[in-house]
């Protein structure tokens, strides 16, 4: 690289690291304070809520590809990316200050998701502005290479997080972490923000964004040249289904949906979880730039369908495998112990955007309960009947039956000691013993995961570039990207955890993920072509 290129390269990489750091701080503490902002008595309904709220974020990142994108093709990619780092760094820093639930009511929701918005409209600008900013910097046959480096940034942010949340968590009983310890680390943003525009600021506009201006060939119109006038609205929705699509849900699963699975079904301790996905992450790292250098000698496309097509193959088996090396007697448990809910299936529920309007039933709280402890479980219809569960040979105390004589205590939390303390008398360990963890295993297949985020992450951001001309480059790659990414990767934690509780399996929620990573990998492979030679300066 020249030293124009590296500067770029350096100045627009720690600037998107924070953005994608401000943007997981809320995804890696979720788990944590998602009691803080929704109502008490299900604490599968106030995940999924805060995974709802996680997922709003992700949801409204395609509109914020478009609003930014036009303004990136219609007044330049320095100043656009520069308006979005504000808009996310303030937004997070807010988070930090929010009121809770038993302070103001459905109010400490409604701002959260409010900010969650916010943030998912700047980082739709940011990454579409940030890509095609180092792109068009770059020598033509090292656009792969150069790009992959912004590629390293999400695993960085994600990293930054995890890195920043654990000294906090280190320094401070678990209690008071989560009561109010979790808001610090957005509160350290503002200082993120403040190195972040610095750096922007000694940025120059794109030179072929420049040529493209000075010679009067810009868009006036970006978003009717994308998406209303062919091929270009081919291309972009074949980006979408034969690209982005399953390039989401691989990332989304590798890193973020491993780490759910590890301290919830898996009940490790956060802090070990955080470790070990942090290791993977600093070990696969440099495979962003290896794949992404690969890919300007053979190519993008296949690198990234490839990835795809291993994925959805050994999902399961690593998965699995996963709670055999992490939690083994959970596995042994969940082996010798077939458990059986029976009850009315009109009165169980299918929960995913969880609010107001949310009603519970019995069996709905016994399969949250179940879900939570990490145990399968077969449903059987009994129309008419109560709530039955069967642990092996064993009945259950009845869940409704169970009521409090503490007016201190509600009868859920009553129901939910009493099941616990069943349970344990038939073997059950409510949290993993992390002297039975076979760590290198475990670390081996969270490693091997994250192989598969950099092979479909790593050469995504050239690939997209390519494919689109300079006129309508910001706002064309940015929709897919934002779409596959936000939409089909950022709804999987959401969506697996609603499919788990519905299936009774702790491994059901990987259909999602898996499905959609074929469909990318046949789209992609039929429609879709290489674009490695494509000379981003003529286009």
């Amino acid at each position: 690289m020249t030293q124009d290129e590296r500067f770029v390269v350096t100045a627009s990489s720690a600037g998107t690291v924070f953005e994608w750091y401000d943007f997981y701080l809320y995804a890696t503490l979720a788990p944590f304070f998602a009691s803080l902002f929704f109502p008490p008595g299900n604490d599968t309904a106030a995940l999924l809520s805060a995974f709802a709220t996680y997922a709003a974020g992700f949801l409204v990142r395609p509109f914020g590809a478009i609003f930014f994108g036009r303004i990136g093709d219609l007044v330049g990619r320095k100043y656009t990316f520069l308006v979005t780092i504000l808009v996310m760094g303030i937004s997070t820093f807010a988070v930090g200050l929010l009121p809770t639930f038993a302070s103001v009511g459905w109010l400490a929701p409604l701002l959260l998701v409010l900010l969650r918005l916010l943030q998912g409209l700047a980082l739709g600008g940011e990454y579409g502005g940030a890509a095609t900013y180092v792109a068009e910097h770059a020598q033509h046959g090292r656009r792969g290479y150069a790009t992959s480096w912004i590629q390293t940034t999400a695993t960085l942010g994600f990293f930054l997080s995890l890195l920043v949340i654990g000294l906090c968590r280190w320094g401070m009983d678990a209690a008071v972490f989560k009561e109010w310890g979790w808001r610090l680390p957005f509160l350290v943003s503002v200082v993120l923000l403040a190195f972040s525009v610095y750096i922007r600021l000694k940025l120059n506009e794109s030179p072929i964004f420049t040529k493209m201006k000075e010679e009067g060939k810009g868009s006036t119109s970006p978003l009717t040249d994308s998406f209303l006038r062919y091929p270009n609205n081919k291309y972009v929705l074949l980006a979408l289904l034969g690209a982005t699509a399953g390039q989401g849900v691989v990332w989304y699963t590798g890193q973020f949906y491993a780490l759910f699975f590890l301290i919830g079904p898996l009940k490790l301790d956060f802090l070990a979880a955080y470790g070990l996905i942090a290791v993977s992450l600093l070990i696969g790292t440099p495979l962003f730039i290896f794949f992404g250098k690969l890919s300007d000698r053979i190519g993008r496309l296949k690198i990234i369908l490839v990835g795809c097509v291993i994925a959805a193959l050994t999902y399961f088996p690593l998965f699995q495998a996963l709670t055999h090396y992490v939690n083994p007697a959970l596995e042994e448990f969940n082996a010798k112990n077939p458990i059986t809910v029976s009850a009315d299936s009109s009165t169980c529920n299918f929960h995913i955007f969880v609010g107001p309007w949310s009603k519970f039933s019995d069996c709905d709280s016994v399969k949250d309960y179940l879900t939570k402890q990490g145990l399968s479980f077969t449903s059987v219809n009994t129309p008419g009947e109560p709530v039955k569960v069967m642990v092996g040979t064993t009945e259950m105390p009845g869940w409704a039956t169970i009521t409090s004589t503490d007016p201190a205590k509600k009868d859920l939390a009553v129901r939910q000691e009493t099941w616990g303390a069943k349970l344990k008398e038939l073997g059950y360990q409510a949290s993993a013993d992390l002297s039975k963890v076979n760590w290198f295993m475990a670390e081996l297949i969270l490693v091997i995961m994250v192989v598969y985020v950099t092979m479909v992450y790593g050469p995504i951001a050239a690939f997209l570039v390519e494919l689109f001309p300079t006129k309508i480059r910001y706002t064309s790659m940015s929709l897919p990207y934002h779409i596959g990414n936000g939409w089909f990767g950022g709804m999987l934690p959401l969506l697996a955890t609603a499919i788990v509780a519905a299936a009774g399996n702790i491994y059901a929620g990987l259909w999602y993920p898996i499905v959609v990573a074929l469909m990318t990998a046949v789209i992609g492979f039929i429609f879709l072509r290489e674009t490695k030679d494509v000379d981003i300066s003529k286009t």
